[in-house]
């Protein structure tokens, strides 16, 4: 069985019939949307996933970051002065 990543849960049914209501009642949390009660999707308020997307992009980032200073070995000094 998978674990229910959430406080609250409600049926795609329930998510169907008045998807306003359920959000609204979970007051900014996230949402499981159950079917034949197991999860097949978190609803989460889109303030929630942009901070989560924009997390996810410094992430990324940083990965790029650490991965660029291994190759500072190879790189040669340049005088701006030279050029």
């Amino acid at each position: 069985m998978k674990n229910i990543l959430a406080d609250c849960s409600a049926s795609i049914s329930e998510l169907k019939k008045n998807p306003s209501a359920l959000i609204e009642q979970a007051d900014g949390e996230p949402i499981a949307i159950l079917n034949h009660n197991k999860p097949t999707a978190y609803l989460i308020p889109a303030e929630t996933y942009e901070l989560l997307m924009e997390r996810l992009e410094d992430y990324q980032l940083g990965l790029i970051v650490k991965e660029r200073q291994n190759d500072k070995i190879a790189a040669v000094d340049v005088d701006i002065d030279n050029l």
